[in-house]
This record gives structure tokens, C-alpha cells and sequence, in this order.
């Protein structure tokens, strides 16, 4: 009879909140769940509460905790205790590790923020299909320049505990990707600033020094973003359980479906339901606290 796998639940304070036994306790009791022992990460931020996987199944266990903390400024992650710590980080860039989405801001240069917003937000949720979106918002982008650009990407802020989550990982050995449906303009300067080892994102046609309207085949989308994750972890002789993935929007779907945790990051509903696990109040050093690193590890 094979041993039952044990799991621990992450518990991670929202930005501007604060974590203590009492909270802890109170949503294990809620989950009707007892823990076998707890280990405080930062204090009162982070702690890990280790639970037997005897009689329970990990789907069952997330939903249970979820709900038990549906009304507190509170994350909790849920995965097995055994190799929590990943060797591959595969991220999207747009909302999830900065704060803006990059075509919303080029159509703010034509006058066509709204109209282009509205696009991208029904994209993000899955109404409509990717890569038809992105050919018609970016065919309305004809005519800006790059010095326009460059000058939008002093505007580009970056999401908070993104640079912590990126030095930290790679600082312990892993690889770090930048895997965007976003534009190489944007993706390359924003990967060298947060520290990613590489970034794959589509490549906008530019002729006498502005944009064409068109996007340069392939398209990278949905199902390019999983390809993107499996090619990284293969040529690397990594198992799926060494991976970790997050994003927000509904072509992530598939690379956080992929990964050994996927991580839905101030997602649409869509996507944070799918996901094993969601980022709702906590920053990205959320991501370091469920893989067992403490504060005092954090690469700055």
C-alpha cells in the first residue's frame, strides 16, 4: 500500500494585511482540516501549514481552503510538500509582471484607448479568439512610430515583488522566461529590467520607422505560450512537477495548465478558476513563499 502524499498550504498576507495563528486556525477549522505542524516564513506574512494527504485529494483540499478564505485579504497555495521547489519560471508579461497591457497603451497614442481596451479586456477573458484580437487592435496601431514607443516604456511600472521572484529563483539555479502574446518592443526591455534569462513575444512589421499595422507571423498565442513551456522544460531533462507558470488572462490557459503549479495572478475568473493555484491580494513574492523560500532568502 503505497504512502499517502502529504501536502502543506502556503498562507500569504494581502499587500497591506497581516497574517497571525488565530487566521490560520481559523481557516484550517473552516476547511474542516487539522495541520500537522506550521513553519512561519516572515512573520506575519507568510507561513506554511503541513497537512496529510491520508483521506484527502489535492483538487478537494484547494477548493476547501479557497472557500475558507474567500473573505480575508488572504492567499493560500495548496500543493504536495515534494518538490514545491521549481527549476523553471515561465511568466506573461501584460497585467501579471507589469501593470499595464502595452497595446492598450499604444492605442492611447491614436486615440483609441477605449475602443482597443474593450477588445483586449473581452480577449483576456476568453470571449473572443486570441489571435484575431491581436491582428485587430494592432491594425489599428498603423503609424506609430518608434520614438512613440520609446517613449511609452517610461510609462511601464512594474509589478511589485516581480524583480524578488525572478533574482531569487535564478539566484537558486533555475530559468527564468518571459513568454508574452505581448510585443518584442516592450517584452526585451521590461525582461532586462526584472532580470528574466530570455523572452519570446510576437514581433510587430515596422517599415520607415513605424508600425504597418501587422503582426509578423507566427502569431504567439494560447497554444505558442504552452509550446513556449514544454520546449524550456524539455531541452532542460526537467519533469512537468519542476515548472511553475503564471498569468492572468485567458491565453495563459494552457501554459498554466502545463506547468507543475500554474498560477492564475489577479486573473480574470476564467483563469483563476482553472488554475492549481491564484494570486488574489499578495504581490509576486507570493510565489517565493510557496516554494518554501523565507524573506531572508529573497534575492532584492
Amino acid at each position: 500500500m503505497s504512502k499517502p502524499i502529504d501536502y502543506v498550504a502556503t498562507f500569504v498576507a494581502g499587500r497591506g494585511a497581516a497574517l497571525n495563528e488565530r487566521a490560520v486556525s481559523g481557516a484550517l477549522y473552516d476547511a474542516g482540516l487539522m495541520d500537522a505542524g506550521r513553519d512561519w516564513l516572515a512573520e506575519d506574512l507568510a507561513v506554511d501549514a503541513f497537512l496529510s494527504g491520508a483521506g484527502h485529494d489535492l483538487a478537494d483540499l484547494r477548493v476547501r481552503l479557497q472557500a475558507a478564505v474567500a473573505d480575508d485579504p488572504i492567499d493560500v497555495i495548496v500543493q504536495p510538500t515534494m518538490g514545491r521547489r521549481k527549476s523553471l519560471l515561465v511568466a506573461d508579461m501584460d497585467s501579471t509582471m507589469i501593470g499595464q497591457e502595452c497595446v492598450d497603451e499604444l492605442a492611447d497614442l491614436v486615440g483609441l484607448r477605449e475602443h482597443v481596451a474593450t477588445i483586449t479586456e473581452r480577449a483576456m477573458r476568453g470571449e473572443v479568439d486570441f489571435e484575431s484580437a491581436l491582428k485587430e487592435r494592432v491594425a489599428l496601431l498603423a503609424g506609430v512610430t518608434l520614438a512613440q514607443i520609446e517613449t511609452l516604456l517610461t510609462r511601464i511600472t512594474l509589478t511589485a515583488g516581480g524583480r524578488q521572484l525572478v533574482h531569487t529563483m535564478r539566484a537558486n539555479g533555475a530559468h527564468t522566461a518571459l513568454v508574452s502574446g505581448g510585443f518584442t518592443q516592450f517584452t526585451e526591455p521590461v525582461a532586462a529590467r526584472l532580470g528574466f534569462h530570455e523572452t519570446r513575444a510576437n514581433l510587430l512589421e515596422i517599415a520607415d520607422g513605424a508600425l504597418t499595422g501587422a503582426v509578423v507571423a507566427p502569431v504567439l498565442g494560447r497554444e505558442a505560450k504552452r509550446a513556449a513551456l514544454v520546449e524550456l522544460r524539455d531541452v532542460r531533462g526537467l519533469p512537468r512537477d519542476a515548472t511553475l507558470a503564471i498569468g492572468d488572462g485567458a491565453n495563459d490557459l494552457d501554459m498554466l495548465r502545463e506547468a507543475g503549479l500554474g498560477v492564475a495572478f489577479h486573473a480574470k475568473p476564467k483563469v483563476a478558476q482553472a488554475a492549481d493555484a491564484r494570486i488574489e491580494h499578495a504581490d509576486l513574492t507570493a510565489l517565493l513563499y510557496a516554494q518554501g523560500y523565507r524573506r531572508e532568502e529573497f534575492v532584492e
